[in-house]
């Protein structure tokens, strides 16, 4: 169960229009549960893209990356997206390339387009090949599907070790202009920052120019899903799609725009509430973390902190044990590389209960205060560093015995 994350209505997320999904159940790993996903785009839309870091980057990522790199040597827009869970087609060499290209290659047949103007993504069991005949037989299925509001099918169709779909819906008015974005996201495990370290989705009525849409991606991935983290493994798959239909009456061509303004804000504030999902459907956890570094002298040393907490073993155990041992954290910020970090400086919070004041333990705090709040199921770390001004964010969760399990029976 999602630690205070309530299942999505369907009926409450918004059709966007210039974008059609659909679903399929093709068996790649296991049968009779929906496993590929097709969306299908208007011909007026911008799509932009960001991926993971990891070197052993899976063939899809690959493939994406290259054809969205075409868009700019005139190759035509973006038409459709597909998706397939239970395999991660990465680790696969040749081959894996191979059965991305096969599989863009069917389905831009099927649509009447070119296999460049498809981009293909896959997640689940990493280094087995891809069962890229049973996912090319289930596209006709997903196309048939095709529908305006089929978010609900969408979201479950991505999912791997998730508990339940990740999608949200919102509107946003920008001058006389209604702009409606609806997004999902999948990712429970293999959590880490990095861009990407999970699958995310969303898309807009909007009109954006190419670049624009490049910039604001980075800008919204940069202030979500690249500040939550599980377990510290960056995945080999994974990316963040944003989407712009051009089927609504906005039209931003500039980033400097009070219009571009108000856009940015609602997609970073989607965005965070899919990120937030997803590490309140970690593996395994009990309890919402945020990690909150304030007054450090730049945001490297502030983010170089806030994972050194978040990426604990000791610290995301203490907290599903609802134990205050809270040393632990001041362990993390000592060792998290800030070579000269004046430690008599810092303090320390958990929620509103000051642990630490001026590098060690308040003299007035008390244990039973501590542990009030770690029974809490969303708790807050406020590190003061006493440097400077800047200060930023990361979304962890806690550490419990059902994440070893769930990952000690993923392939079965």
């Amino acid at each position: 169960m999602a630690v205070n994350s309530p299942l999505p209505v369907a009926a409450d997320l918004k059709p966007v229009a210039g974008i059609r999904l659909g679903h399929a159940e093709a068996g790649i790993r296991k049968a009779n549960r929906k496993d590929v996903l097709v969306m299908e785009l208007a011909p007026t839309a911008t799509v932009s893209g960001v991926f993971t870091t990891n070197r052993f980057c899976a063939a899809p990522v690959q493939v994406c990356k290259a054809h969205l790199e075409g868009l700019h040597m005139s190759s035509g827009p973006i038409r459709a997206l597909v998706v397939n869970t239970g395999n991660a087609n990465a680790g696969t060499g040749d081959a894996g390339l191979t059965a991305a290209n096969k599989t863009c290659s069917a389905l831009a047949e099927l649509l009447g387009c070119e296999a460049a103007q498809i981009l293909p993504f896959s997640t689940g069991v990493i280094l087995e090949p891809l069962p890229v005949d049973r996912l090319i037989a289930g596209l006709p299925q997903a196309i048939a599907n095709l529908k305006e509001d089929n978010w609900f099918l969408a979201a479950e169709s991505i999912m791997t070790t998730d508990t339940q779909p990740k999608a949200a819906s919102a509107t946003v008015q920008v001058g006389s202009h209604t702009v409606t974005m609806t997004g999902i996201s999948k990712g429970a495990g293999m959590i880490k920052p990095n861009m990407a370290t999970m699958l995310g989705y969303l898309a807009m009525d909007a009109k954006v120019a190419q670049p624009v849409l490049d910039h604001l991606i980075k800008q919204a991935a940069d202030k979500s899903f690249n500040c939550i983290t599980i377990d510290g493994d960056t995945s080999t798959n994974d990316s963040f799609i944003l989407i712009a239909t051009g089927a609504g009456s906005l039209e931003v061509n500039d980033i400097d725009t009070p219009e571009y303004a108000i856009l940015a804000k609602a997609v970073i504030d989607l965005s965070q509430k899919l990120a937030h999902m997803i590490i309140r459907d970690g593996e395994g956890a009990t309890k919402f973390i945020s990690i909150a570094v304030e007054q450090g002298r730049d945001l490297e040393e502030c983010r170089k902190i806030a994972y050194s907490i978040a990426h604990s073993p000791l610290v995301k155990t203490a907290f599903f044990a609802s134990d205050p041992n809270l040393g632990r954290i001041l362990a993390a910020i000592g060792y998290a590389g800030v070579n000269d970090l004046d430690v008599s400086k810092l303090d320390l919070y958990l929620d509103d209960v000051l642990v630490a004041k001026n590098g060690g333990r308040n003299p007035e705090y008390r244990e039973e205060d501590g542990q009030r709040v770690m029974k809490q199921s969303e708790i807050t770390i406020r590190v003061k560093l006493g440097r400077g001004d800047v200060e930023t964010t990361v979304w962890t969760c806690d550490l419990s015995h059902d994440y070893v399990t769930i990952n000690a029976d993923y392939r079965s």
